[in-house]
């Protein structure tokens, strides 16, 4: 069984923090492992969702997840945005932070998006050059998650399994394993999950994120609504035998039910962590979507709107 990369401990299973749920938590304090927060709601906030967090950190282990690092644009790196978001860290004792393998803008502007980037020689170089400097701002390993995509670039020379291995390697940083946005991705541009997760560097896989994703008929969503379905569930249990096992969270940003109904879904994943399960074939893994040029692709960013308070 391998060990969770750059030394941080296996939390256990966990949810994203969502403000909705603040009630349910304070009062009851549930035995939930771990809490997830995106690092943008907090950054610049002050009052009871500060306070509320900081009453959450002082008892349960917090993670930061990022959605605005744009680790991907040609745009200069936000100094300012990354001295805020090493403050936040510290001042929580957040076990790491994550964002995503993408960019979220251009020229100033923040498109409240990730974008996908093509995956070649040049931007590899790009992003190892980056992290390396965020790391070192930071003063800890960054941990960067595989995007969900609904588009490739042409002049892409690799695939996105070989250019987040190598960018892992290369950048010396950890992995968030979004096995959820695995299968999406997979289904969209017809590639093996399977392989996909076996290329990865198990060693470098820090986290990893479940959720649930919306059916458009052509293409696959990751609205993170909704329960995880059973394809998504084979992939986690090949993560978890390839991994030894790492903090695994579940997320869910649109149509949000009770506390203990997204709690109660991340804790499924406790039947796929027996080590001695045999992994499902490739049949398990299927998901049946339409002849993807019969209509268009709807935009991500009109399923979900994001959390901020």
């Amino acid at each position: 069984m391998l060990k969770p990369r750059l030394g941080h401990e296996n939390l256990g299973l966990g949810v994203g923090l969502r403000t909705v749920h603040f009630p349910h938590i304070l009062e009851h304090q549930p035995e939930v492992d771990w809490f997830e927060i995106i690092s943008e709601n907090f950054m610049d906030s002050a009052g009871r969702p500060r306070h509320v967090l900081e009453q959450i950190a002082d008892r349960y282990p917090v993670v930061m997840h990022g959605v605005s690092l744009s680790i991907g644009s040609t745009d200069p790196l936000n100094r300012e945005y990354l001295k805020k978001l090493k403050t936040l860290a510290e001042s929580i004792n957040a076990r790491w932070i994550s964002d995503h393998v993408c960019w979220t803008g251009v020229a100033g502007r923040n498109t409240h998006d990730l974008l996908p980037i093509p995956y070649n020689e040049n931007t590899l170089t790009h992003l190892v050059k980056r992290i390396r400097i965020v790391q070192d701002i930071l003063e800890r390993p960054l941990v960067l998650e595989n995007p969900s995509s609904y588009l490739e670039f042409q002049d892409s020379t690799m695939s996105e399994s070989e250019f987040v291995c190598r960018m892992a390697e290369e950048a010396d940083c950890g992995l968030l394993l979004d096995v959820n946005n695995v299968y999406v991705s997979s289904v969209n541009h017809e590639f093996d999950p399977v392989k996909y997760i076996e290329m990865i560097p198990a060693e470098r896989v820090v986290q990893c994120h479940l959720a649930g994703h919306t059916n458009c008929g052509t293409h696959l969503i990751d609205t993170h609504n909704g329960q995880v379905i059973d394809p998504v569930w084979n992939l986690f249990q090949l993560m978890h035998q390839r991994t030894g096992g790492v903090a695994t969270l579940l997320e869910w940003d649109a149509d949000i039910p009770p506390f203990p109904v997204v709690h109660a879904e991340v804790l499924k994943a406790r039947k796929y962590m027996d080590e001695n399960l045999p992994v499902r074939n490739q049949a398990n893994l299927e998901e049946t979507v339409t002849n993807p040029s019969s209509a268009a692709i709807p935009h991500p960013a009109s399923f979900i709107v994001a959390e901020v308070e």
